[in-house]
């Protein structure tokens, strides 16, 4: 590739395309994310009884801060950023102890507590040399696994229509996704160069297209939102409670391990090698700030987004300035709410047809994550004990009923939770044997066994 090419190229991460070419790759990493980043304020404030301003307020800011704190990763600011292709905005992770704190101290109290829990990532992220030995590729790729595993129930329920919708499972709901499925398969798997890569917006927008002939698209919440808004510091105030902090603290340094997945994905999935100690520190670090300074805004703590990792790691396009238009558009979707309202459009079976296979190649990157280490029994013990309890306490959730709240919520909230601790804990207590240590035993054995 000569130099000018390479300097436009998608797949170079300094490469700058032409912009009609970078918009539409970027909408995909828009499109995949802006629901979730809109969905969590909405959960949360239902949890706390606030108002429909409230409501408004914290999907703003959320935007905002989401564009934010994926500009710090893609470009970094001194040690604060990873500098790698990765989408960073309000997560779904937080969701159990957002809503537990919430509904007993209010959003004052998720924001107080939310400062520690930043701090906490900042801590993980100064010490995460000395303790990147502790996390090997079958450790980060049992994570990332869950985390692909975890991540299906989203994308059937979107499917499905969305929980909580009137026609949950109609026939209709899964005309659109199925045909946004095939529409997404067959771009992606039959054609060639630029239109490969956009096969995900080819599919929302053939599935919006039909949705809107059929009339399940409603306009109502671009109508209803405002054209400029501003977002004030310290509207929702600060208060610090005790057992609100040490939950956020808890919840923010397992969804450190979750960034350590997610970014250990977008590396291999997408750029073929492992992540580096600089971009591990630094992605933690900028997550944390992030994190912390949000909070005096109204902003929810932020996470790397596995479904972009997803995008990254199916298309290969890693150019930071593709994935760094989708967080201008998160920062004028938050100034300008008429903007990301029109986004919320698009009905959520077509969102969950486009996603499902993203979601899968989250999987199958975890599972070359583990591959990479021997596969000595060891290697083995780790990643199956770890997938079945978390997946297993995950599927039922009852089985962990006459726990504390606090441990239900954070272990049975998330199934990355219990895969990291079993994982970690597995690999510092197991002894290292590779796969030869293993032959040269079975050989030691074999021969005991023959001289008697």
């Amino acid at each position: 590739m000569n130099p000018a090419s390479q300097r436009q190229s998608v797949f170079d991460f300094h490469g700058k395309p032409p912009l009609l070419k970078a918009l539409p790759l970027s909408l995909q990493h828009i499109l995949a994310m802006i629901m979730g980043t809109v969905t969590v304020p909405i959960i949360v404030v239902g949890a706390v009884g606030a108002s429909l301003a409230d409501k408004m307020a914290l999907i703003q800011i959320s935007l905002i801060f989401s564009g934010v704190s994926t500009l710090i990763q893609l470009y970094a600011i001194g040690r604060f950023g990873a500098r790698l292709p990765a989408i960073f905005g309000v997560g779904f992770a937080y969701v159990p102890t957002l809503t537990a704190v919430g509904a007993q101290y209010g959003l004052s109290g998720i924001l107080g507590a939310q400062i520690a829990g930043g701090v906490a990532m900042m801590v993980v992220g100064l010490f995460t040399r000395h303790l990147r030995q502790w996390f090997p590729p079958v450790v980060a790729g049992v994570v990332v696994l869950v985390i692909g595993l975890s991540l299906y129930d989203i994308a059937i329920n979107y499917m499905a229509g969305g929980v909580g919708s009137a026609d949950f499972g109609a026939p209709i709901n899964w005309f659109l996704a199925l045909a946004t499925l095939l529409v997404v398969l067959f771009v992606s798997q039959f054609c060639q160069g630029f239109l490969k890569l956009a096969s995900i917006i080819c599919g929302i927008g053939v599935g919006y297209g039909m949705a809107l002939a059929l009339g399940r698209v409603d306009f109502t919440p671009v109508l209803n939102a405002p054209w400029f808004t501003l977002p004030q510091p310290l509207s929702f105030g600060l208060s610090f409670h005790g057992p609100a902090m040490v939950s956020m603290v808890i919840i923010c340094v397992i969804n450190s391990v979750q960034t350590i997945g997610d970014l250990s994905a977008t590396t291999v999935g997408g750029m073929n090698r492992e992540l580096e100690t600089r971009e591990l520190y630094g992605g933690l670090l900028g997550n944390g700030l992030c994190t912390a300074l949000g909070s005096f805004f109204g902003a929810l703590p932020t996470s790397s987004y596995s479904q972009n990792v997803g995008i990254v790691a199916m298309t290969k396009v890693i150019s930071r300035y593709v994935l760094a238009l989708a967080a201008l558009f998160m920062l004028a979707a938050g100034f300008v709410p008429k903007f990301g309202a029109l986004m919320t459009t698009i009905p959520l079976p077509v969102l969950g047809g486009a996603t499902v296979m993203v979601f899968g190649m989250i999987t199958v990157t975890g599972i070359r994550l583990i591959t990479k280490d021997e596969m000595s029994s060891r290697t083995i013990t780790i990643a199956s004990l770890a997938l079945a309890l978390s997946m297993g306490v995950y599927a039922v959730p009852e089985s962990i009923a006459r726990f504390p709240e606090v441990v239900q919520l954070v272990i049975g909230g998330s199934p990355i939770v219990i895969a990291a601790l079993v994982a970690f804990t597995l690999n510092v207590i197991l002894p290292r044997r590779s796969l030869a240590d293993e032959e040269a035993e079975r050989e030691a054995v074999e021969a005991r066994l023959s001289e008697g």
